[in-house]
């Protein structure tokens, strides 16, 4: 089974998904992610993602504008970010979840996992992504 893999190929294939999407939709990926799988748990975080208007908005101090479209952007995207998580671990999600934080710049995808026996603890990371 998928998230039995202590390798990285369960988290990379996360990671890998979650910035496609990211570059699909928003034009721009994260220059990093790191994808966690701990017991049922998924979380990825993301550094680097906001696009020029969305930085040139933060930096004329309209964070929450920025913060707003992206929480609306997440809550769009649900069902392909979901996919992914699914499609990588071969279990259901029963919870997404996503925050954004502006300085510095990151994002954080939760993804709770169907209830599952056992307890594996992987992680990946992605650097230098690039556009």
């Amino acid at each position: 089974m998928a998230d039995t893999d202590t390798s990285t190929g369960t988290a990379a294939q996360i990671s890998d998904g979650i910035v496609r999407l990211h570059k699909e939709y928003y034009g721009k990926g994260p220059s990093q992610a790191k994808t966690y799988l701990v017991n049922d748990t998924v979380v990825c975080m993301l550094r680097g993602g906001f696009t020029t208007v969305e930085r040139t908005l933060i930096d004329d101090g309209k964070r929450a504008q920025v913060e707003d479209v992206r929480r609306s952007f997440q809550r769009t995207m649900r069902t392909a970010f979901v996919d992914v998580v699914e499609i990588a671990t071969a279990r259901s999600v029963i919870a997404y979840m996503s925050q954004v934080h502006t300085d510095p710049d990151m994002a954080v995808e939760l993804f709770v996992l169907e209830p599952h026996d056992d307890h594996i603890v992987e992680e990946h990371e992605l650097s230098a992504v690039g556009d």
